[in-house]
């Protein structure tokens, strides 16, 4: 296979989107990659143009986007025109689209329909929560066409059942995370996001599966990482989770030009004649 061959996920263009097939094949080159969150057709253009390989119209719009404190509120009807803008914005990033809470767990027929909707609104693949309990419903999305990411530790919409927001994979519960990972692979997710999991956990899962891994609050060892892109970009203000770095601080340069604009406005400096049509 020559250079020009080997699919890249980084650094130059591509004729056709990152397909999962790429991303075992990052995997088995090891080469690690990132995935954001998106909601809406400028972020989608930009992570797209710098070539960010998959992105995920996450139900953490819930919290991001829409105001309410949990992701468990969000509908489907909610998430829908969102990922429609990104997909329309994008042309090379793999599109994920996150299941909402309700919409999945009846069963296999119910996850089915749901996940046809988002496909049908520009998803190239849906993610949902849960392990062992969730391979029924992954094996009859695959069985169909549609690809699954699966997510397991911390799974957010069961965070009641859970305790709240605590890291998973402590003593015992570990093996019950690497259970879980086995069996959401063999289902035939094509990837999984592990969350808020021990390190050592995370690294043993991405040791032993074929698929990749995904980490967020798991350590350096999976194949990828993800972060919700206003926890990255230093949008949502307050203490941020323990796994989270904040690469700019994105908020402070909006209320900046907000303010000046504000106050160009007051003191009648804006418009000025260049901005009018004479």
């Amino acid at each position: 296979m020559t250079h020009d061959e080997v699919p890249v996920l980084y650094g130059r263009k591509a004729s056709s989107r990152v397909r999962t097939r790429d991303l075992l094949a990052a995997k088995q080159r090891g080469e690690k990659w990132a995935m954001l969150t998106s909601y809406d057709q400028y972020t989608a253009a930009m992570f797209d143009e710098i070539g960010i390989p998959a992105l995920l119209i996450g139900d953490s719009a819930a919290n991001n986007v829409y105001g309410y404190e949990t992701t468990i509120p969000i509908s489907a009807e909610e998430l829908l025109p969102l990922v429609a803008a990104v997909a329309r914005s994008t042309s090379r990033t793999l599109v994920v689209a996150d299941l909402p809470f309700g919409s999945y767990e009846a069963g296999p027929e119910q996850a089915l329909a749901t996940a046809v909707r988002f496909m049908k609104a520009g998803a190239q693949a849906v993610k949902l929560e849960g392990g062992r309990r969730m391979t029924a419903q992954i094996a009859a999305l695959t069985g169909a066409g549609i690809p699954v990411m699966a997510h397991i530790g911390f799974t957010p919409q069961s965070e009641h059942t859970l305790g709240g927001y605590r890291v998973q994979g402590r003593a015992e519960t570990g093996e019950e995370i690497v259970a879980d990972a086995h069996a959401v692979a063999e289902a035939g997710a094509f990837a999984v996001v592990l969350e808020m999991v021990m390190a050592d956990v995370a690294a043993r899962v991405t040791k032993e599966l074929e698929i990749p891994t995904v980490g967020i609050g798991a350590g350096a060892e999976t194949d990828a990482q993800v972060l919700v892109w206003q926890d990255m970009a230093g949008m949502r203000r307050g203490k941020a989770p323990r796994f989270v770095k904040r690469y700019a601080d994105v908020a402070t340069v909006i209320e900046d030009a907000a303010r000046k604009f504000a106050e160009e406005v007051r003191d009648g400096e804006f418009p000025a004649p260049e901005h009018g049509f004479h």
